[in-house]
């Protein structure tokens, strides 16, 4: 029986890299993309030690040439594509939408929505032919509502959902699943690339909460996946347990 085959993009770290793990333990062939060749090899190794193929692309999703070639590089052995996991992103500040930094903007547009359309753009036309496959699209808790100093990274998230149920309506018409995961807090480095690798205020996000890990919301990714083809999650919300909204978190350090 061959094995599918999962692509996932942002998989040097995080939510990526567990979900590499993840469809990895699962059965599955995998395409890992990211910025840095070097990381991509050093997962590569760790996955092929536990007997899957891994193909692994050093690219950046915001540029639309630089993705279709890689695409277009991607071997019939790693075909056809299963499951498409676009997980490249990230946040940049935290400033009044007043004060933002402009290139913070364009990091955030760029790559979580452009990046997310190039992927599509270039992998889905080929699972609409075959009538099969899956979209899974990382979005956020912050995509249901704005929150102070996060307008910019919330209106993309927003955008990923918008996007995400667009794909779900075009594909309608074949057996192409598409869903929208949202995590809540998650503890990854996710926090330090906002503020710019300043460690201790990144630590100060977690604090007084248990917070999601990059294997929680990969487990969820992978059920979506592993669910039968009649099924279609659409959409799913992850929180911690004492995380309530995009803004309302319970810390017991600040309750006592």
């Amino acid at each position: 029986m061959n094995r599918k085959t999962a692509l996932i993009t942002g998989a040097t770290s995080g939510i990526g890299m567990a979900c590499a793990r993840r469809f990895a333990v699962g059965g599955y062939n995998l395409i890992i993309t990211g910025r840095s060749a070097d990381k991509l090899q050093v997962l590569k190794a760790e996955l092929e030690a536990g007997g899957v193929e891994v193909l692994a692309l050093a690219f950046d999703v915001c540029n639309r040439e630089a993705t279709c070639d890689a695409v277009a590089s991607i071997p019939d052995a790693f075909k056809p594509i299963d499951v498409l996991i676009n997980n490249a992103g990230l946040a940049r500040g935290l400033e009044p939408e007043y004060e933002g930094d402009f290139q913070d903007w364009d990091e955030m547009i760029d790559t979580n929505i452009k990046g997310l359309l190039n992927m599509t753009r270039f992998v889905v036309p080929e699972m609409v032919s075959l009538n099969h496959g899956h979209v899974i699209n990382i979005g956020s808790v912050a995509g249901d509502a704005a929150y102070a100093g996060g307008g910019v990274y919330c209106a993309t998230k927003a955008a990923v959902k918008a996007l995400t149920d667009g794909l779900r309506i075009d594909v309608a018409h074949t057996s192409v699943r598409v869903t929208n995961l949202k995590p809540g807090l998650v503890e990854t480095n996710f926090s330090n690339v906002r503020f710019h690798g300043d460690n201790e205020r990144a630590d100060n996000v977690y604090k007084g909460i248990k917070p999601l890990v990059g294997d929680d919301i990969a487990d969820v990714a992978f059920y979506a996946a592993s669910a039968p083809e009649h099924v279609q999650i659409a959409e799913v919300l992850v929180l911690a347990t004492h995380q309530a909204n995009g803004t309302v978190v319970h810390r017991e350090s600040l309750a006592k």
